[in-house]
């Protein structure tokens, strides 16, 4: 049997000097005696092994293959020399029997060579027919030495009759044999195992094995999130990890019997080509995988974080402008997934052509399932178009978008061999066929298509005839963003995006999106949202702000894309404003006119706001699960509202007119309790009615008219505050200095994150301060001992009875992984964002409390906050303030205002305790 070869094998481990140094312990202090002594020695070989092994990958940080292959031959080296020492010295057997042979096959992963430092060490052991009492005690022995030596060890002891019957029955065991390699043993029972196997197991299995292993695919592809895109991928499990490009080989091997993955180049699987990308993707994620073991000590294949980075620096990937070192290591690490996703796709289609359900076609209603038709030139076979000859691309590379568009446009799935023409040909889309009238509007019906140009716009991508096509769109393709809040890679959220557009659009999302339902039957300019969301990060990653290069993008792009100057206007305007609505919506006050005022003197029209509000939504919602949630519809719908009356020229109201017409609405609200407005209603000023929402205010005056009829000194009330997706929080007592922090600390401290508050003080010196709080995932707490638990966490607080630092302090991150991230504070103060208020935002790394220490500076700096909004991108926090002094006036003095930046500096870069 051919046996295992790496280069310079005895820097590895020299068996023949191990084995001598084995048989001196055991002459000198026999095999039982000597057993810790062997240990030791083994253990230290396999050190010695590993760490030569680790140098190796140092010096050449992508040889996957190389590595790999050098762990599994150091382990069947250490196999080999226990077996020999367990069945000559421990448990010699001199006139063994017929029956009592054994031969030791290395199986899975190790079977394929391919092991990582930390791997398991999968084991079949197997024996002629029921196991002799001798073989078993080998087996054993052999076990306990390898347990010892700190090795994970799958293993199983099965006869050959055992082993045929257990590989029919389970698909597990079946494909661990598929991999089996000759290790050490009993040769010829290894050729008898492995002769049945291929005459007993295999035949007429075929069909069944290739449906089990694309259905545990599938599985697997769900149960790993589904996407190659991630940002925390399994290099192993992931979808275009590892185990798809093994799935491949397995499939092949088992209907063609091949033995290396090259050999499907011979059984016409794969072209050379394609196994040349094949082995290059295989060897970069297998030295991914060693680098990981290597970092973490054990056998870890998510590549998360806090390991991305330091695997970036292990494979001397470098920083570029615009682009840290590890952006661009995961962006080529994503390239490769997506290579995979190629190469798997289009070879396990093959198998699949019969098996998987056809989206329904609309040209194929009336025809049979087996039946062929022609569309505009291409042939459809069961639901997929394909091309009708092997040159056809290269006949008139404009086909390349045509076959695209026909396929939105009829519900058509694309043909497997023609994916495979279309991957070999996309490189002929060059300058001459971008300029293409003809090309750039079949591209324009894909991109705005009625049907599905999200999946149409992802096998384009997958293709490279997308970033081809777009080269802008090609530079992001498979960038990711180094950060938490970003779930997917660049041209994955756009494509997301994109199809979030069309979804809306055909009233599919009305529930969770009803006013962009509303608005987008509205556009006079239906393709310039296609567009403009193609666009919007379109310049990321690049050396400056990229609004204002996707800006600059989209007036070269769009008028080649057959967009006139009024749409090409508006998509790049869009562009540069995509940001601008969430801006306004989260890190600012609604309420105050000059918010309002600013927002709409850039807006300027209502088609710009309809636009904007959507691309908006879809672009917040792309972004990642949970991302999107009701308090941001209803701030984006809010500030739709008041920009909408503003733009159609609605006359202001005086404030008392302001104020009397809330009061008329509040009373409708509290119907038969409306007598408290006469009871109290005086009590609160003009900002408060100006700045409440009215259910707000309808809730806030029978709480405060009770406390003054009992005469409590502190009144706090939780409710679940559905409209926001929030839990609303109202603390109603004597206002005094450093209410604020103490609140905000106390709600942290009950498990709870202030996203918005609101602090007024009533014409009585009562404090009436609101309060939205969500739990660390950015849902409301709703159940009833949560909300005792906010009310009992801030009513402690507030009368001493809690010491809030140490408390806090020893509160634990709610996302650890937060610490993989370095986010420098920053501290911006804006005087034009109110008439009445400095506008301060601090950006900082989420920690522990952070609301709370800056709200404490604050309190200790002699400033009143009117205001507060808490806005979290994963790692970071945004918390903006509306404050004054002491007088009510703005804040002004620039030796004042340098020495609060650096308290709030000092306070958001305080470490949190451990």
């Amino acid at each position: 049997m051919k046996l295992l070869q790496i280069p310079t094998p005895r820097k590895v481990l020299d068996r023949a000097e191990l084995t001598d140094a084995l048989a001196a312990l055991v002459a000198e202090h026999g095999a039982a005696g000597a057993r810790p002594r062997i240990v030791a020695l083994l253990r230290a070989a396999l050190d010695t092994g590993r760490a030569e092994l680790a140098r190796r990958l140092a010096e050449k940080p992508s040889a996957g293959h190389e590595i790999t292959r050098g762990h599994a031959w150091l382990i069947d080296q250490l196999i080999r020399v226990v077996h020999d020492h367990v069945v000559e010295d421990v448990h010699p057997a001199p006139d063994r029997a017929p029956g009592e042979r054994l031969t030791l096959i290395a199986v899975g992963g190790y079977g394929r060579a391919e092991m990582a430092p930390h791997s398991d060490v999968d084991l079949a052991c197997i024996t002629p027919g029921s196991k002799a009492p001798w073989c078993e005690q080998v087996i054993e022995a052999l076990l306990y030495f390898l347990w010892d030596l700190g090795l994970k060890v799958g293993h199983s002891s099965r006869s050959l009759d055992e082993m045929v019957r257990m590989a029919r029955a389970d698909l597990t065991i079946r494909t661990a044999l598929l991999e089996g390699r000759y290790l050490w043993g009993d040769e010829a029972l290894y050729a008898e195992a492995s002769q049945r196997f291929w005459a007993e197991v295999v035949p007429g299995s075929e069909t069944r094995f290739v449906t089990e292993k694309l259905a545990e695919r599938a599985a697997r592809h769900k149960r790993m999130g589904n996407s190659r895109y991630v940002v925390e991928p399994n290099v192993k499990d992931g979808k275009g990890g590892l185990r798809d490009l093994q799935t491949l080989y397995w499939i092949g091997k088992y209907l063609h019997r091949v033995e290396r993955a090259a050999e499907l180049v011979d059984v016409g699987l794969l072209s050379s080509p394609e196994y040349r990308s094949f082995r290059r993707a295989e060897g970069f994620l297998l030295a991914v995988r060693c680098h990981l073991h290597t970092i973490t000590g054990r056998a870890e294949d998510r590549l998360t974080f806090d390991q991305q980075r330091e695997v970036a620096a292990r494979m001397r990937f470098a920083e570029r402008p615009g682009k840290s070192s590890v952006e661009r290591f995961m962006q080529f690490y994503f390239l490769q997934a997506r290579l995979v996703g190629h190469l798997t796709g289009v070879f396990l289609a093959h198998f699949d052509e019969g098996t998987a359900p056809r989206r329904p076609s609309r040209l194929l209603a009336a025809l049979r399932r087996d039946g062929r038709q022609r569309a505009d030139g291409y042939t459809v076979v069961n639901g997929r178009i394909a091309a009708p000859a092997d040159d056809w691309f290269q006949g008139d590379p404009v086909r390349l978008l045509e076959i695209y568009a026909i396929a939105e446009r009829e519900g058509l799935e694309i043909h497997p061999a023609t994916t495979r023409m279309i991957l070999r040909d996309a490189a002929l889309i060059k300058g001459e066929v971008r300029r293409d009238p003809r090309a750039n509007e079949l591209f324009l019906a894909v991109l705005a298509g009625h049907n599905d140009p999200e999946t149409v716009l992802r096998w384009m991508n997958e293709a490279g005839v997308f970033g081809r096509f777009v080269p802008d769109f090609g530079r992001v393709g498979a960038q990711m963003q180094f950060d938490m809040y970003h779930h997917y890679t660049v041209d994955e959220h756009t494509i997301r995006a994109i199809g979030l557009v069309s979804r809306i659009e055909r009233g599919e999302l009305e529930e969770d999106h009803p006013l962009a339902s509303e608005l987008i039957g509205r556009l006079t300019h239906r393709r310039v949202l296609y567009v403009a969301t193609l666009l919007h990060d379109i310049a990321k990653g690049r050396d400056g702000d990229h609004s204002v290069l996707g800006a600059e993008v989209a007036l070269r792009l769009c008028p080649r894309l057959g967009l006139d100057e009024v749409e090409t206007q508006l998509v790049s305007w869009l562009v540069l404003h995509h940001l601008l609505m969430s801006h306004t919506a989260f890190k600012r006050d609604l309420t105050d006119p000059k918010t309002i005022t600013d927002f709409v003197g850039v807006v300027q029209d209502a088609e710009r706001l309809r636009q904007l509000l959507v691309l908006t939504v879809v672009d917040i919602r792309a972004v990642g699960p949970g991302i999107w949630n009701s308090w941001k519809r209803q701030l984006l719908g809010e500030l739709h509202t008041l920009a909408e009356e503003r733009m159609r020229g609605a006359p202001g109201k005086p404030g008392g007119q302001r104020v009397a017409a809330k009061q008329a609405r509040v009373a409708q609200l509290l119907g038969d309790g409306a007598g408290v407005l006469e009871e109290i209603g005086d009590r609160f000023d003009d900002n408060y009615w100006i700045a409440e929402p009215e259910d707000i205010i309808a809730l806030n005056l029978p709480h405060y008219a009770e406390a003054k009829r009992l005469q409590h000194a502190l009144s706090i009330h939780a409710h679940y505050y559905a409209a926001r997706g929030a839990t609303l929080v109202t603390v109603i007592g004597d206002d005094h200095p450093g209410l604020f922090f103490r609140i905000a600390g106390a709600i942290h401290l009950s498990g709870g994150n202030v996203i918005d508050a609101r602090i007024h003080t009533t014409r009585m010196g009562k404090a009436v301060d609101n309060f939205l709080v969500q739990d660390p995932l950015g849902s409301p707490f709703r159940e009833p001992y949560q909300l005792q638990r906010l009310e009992e966490a801030i009513r402690d607080a507030l009368a001493g009875r809690i010491d809030l630092p140490p408390q806090l302090a020893r509160r634990p991150l709610a996302r650890p992984r937060a610490d993989s991230f370095h986010v420098h504070p920053q501290v911006a103060w804006d005087h034009a964002a109110s008439d009445r208020f400095t506008v301060l935002e601090v950006s900082a790394a989420d920690r522990p409390a952070l609301l709370n220490r800056l709200a404490r500076v604050l309190f200790e700096e002699l400033l009143m906050v009117n205001s507060a909004h808490i806005t979290h991108y994963g790692e970071r926090a945004v918390d903006t303030f509306y404050v004054t002094d002491l007088t009510g006036a703005k804040l002004r003095n620039p030796e004042r205002l340098a020495k609060i930046e650096k308290a709030l500096l000092a306070a958001a870069s305080q470490p949190v305790p451990v």
